[in-house]
């Protein structure tokens, strides 16, 4: 049983191999790669709908990694993507693929815990923070795509693993704009975020991955935990910066927002599975914020409810070179609205080249159309693109 699980821990921390540049100069290794990926999109609207702009091809990504190494002491990371830098304004960022997407250095000479610096992924969500080529999908959940919370920030992160790297804790403060940190100052409360997360894997590690690719020879699983808060009270006639409170106005909140989620995963000979649920609670300072929708404070309690969940089923088809999956979603963007969206996904993916070459399919239904908050003009939409690693 003890040489099993280490077999399955080399299979499971072990990396996928990628083409890229090395160049090595004494202690220092530094390593390029890039990656690209294209899609055309579909969608089938919704009957008196006319606007069609969404039918397209799209370059989703032409990004230039760098990764270097300095002893075993420091790391660094940029990552850019060209197909998105002409993101100029906050107004113009995609939080789930914007055009500077990793730009942070980590110390791991310090013995209690790592120290990262920079711009770079928060430490919530196991979904945001798996990789998107390890994911057979073109678009995370609704929920976890950075309209709710921010996937990155500006700030410092400490982590540290424990038990063989079976746990991973993290804890972080951020200036709480999330993508739009890059843009220029701080709102004017001038007050940050504050984000923590602990994961633990068994009874071997497991990196961020959606899927099985291995055929874990053992039931792996992993259970995580994570919070984040703000306290962004802005002064009397101060506003966000444009474009930096998302485009349901829940990203960022003028008062508290404590944010909470969870998020389970197991793998086991080509199955993989993955629940997470996430809710906000914003507490506006203003009675008259839009987020109370106009209802009078004895009616909200002072608060707005949001969030949602999905639930995700994968299987590798090893000798196929194939991975299906199913995906179904919900999410309510205001508890003081009736009503909520609910969507299915289905996704097929071909590896031509395992992870660094596959041909990506997903399919999108929505299941009702009953949020006013966020109403859509289509129904079904199809996705079909490669996805190219250098």
């Amino acid at each position: 049983m003890k040489n099993t699980v280490y077999l399955l821990f080399i299979l499971v921390t072990g990396s996928i191999a990628q083409a890229q540049l090395s160049i090595s100069s004494g202690e220092h290794n530094l390593e390029i790669s890039a990656r690209l990926s294209t899609y055309y999109n579909q969608r089938f609207l919704n009957p008196g709908e006319e606007e069609r702009d969404k039918n397209r091809f799209k370059l989703r990504d032409a990004q230039l990694i760098i990764e270097g190494r300095i002893k075993n002491d420091w790391e660094y990371e940029v990552q850019v993507d060209f197909a998105d830098i002409g993101a100029n304004s906050s107004t113009d960022i995609d939080p789930a693929n914007p055009g500077l997407m990793d730009a942070f250095v980590t110390y791991k000479g310090f013995d209690p815990f790592n120290i990262k610096v920079g711009y770079s992924k928060l430490p919530y969500s196991r979904s945001s923070l798996t990789p998107f080529p390890y994911s057979t999908y073109w678009q995370r959940a609704q929920v976890v795509r950075g309209d709710i919370f921010s996937r990155r920030d500006v700030g410092i992160t400490l982590y540290k693993d424990l038990w063989k790297k079976r746990i991973n804790a993290y804890a972080g403060m951020y200036t709480g704009l999330g993508e739009a940190s890059i843009s220029g100052d701080n709102d004017a409360s001038g007050n940050p975020e504050f984000i923590g997360r602990v994961d633990l894997s068994y009874p071997a590690p497991m990196k961020y991955r959606q899927v099985d690719y291995v055929h874990t020879p053992i039931p792996l699983f992993s259970i995580g935990v994570n919070g984040r808060y703000s306290n962004k009270n802005l002064p009397e006639g101060e506003v966000f910066p444009e474009g930096a409170t998302g485009e349901y106005g829940l990203k960022l909140i003028d008062g508290k927002k404590y944010t909470y989620g969870m998020d389970l995963t197991f793998q086991y000979m080509g199955f993989s599975g993955q629940f997470e649920i996430h809710q906000v609670n914003a507490q506006p300072q203003n009675e008259n914020d839009p987020l109370f929708l106009g209802l009078t404070p004895e009616q909200t309690d002072g608060k707005v409810l949001a969030g949602g969940y999905f639930s995700e089923v994968n299987y590798f088809f090893k000798k196929q070179k194939t991975i299906v999956s199913v995906r179904y979603e919900q999410l309510d963007l205001n508890d003081l609205n009736q009503g909520d969206s609910k969507r299915m996904s289905a996704a097929i993916a071909y590896q031509l080249k395992g992870f660094n070459a596959m041909v990506k399919l997903q399919y999108f239904n929505n299941l009702n159309q009953q949020e006013s908050l966020d109403p859509l003009d289509w129904n079904e939409q199809v996705r079909l693109g490669l996805q190219f690693n250098l």
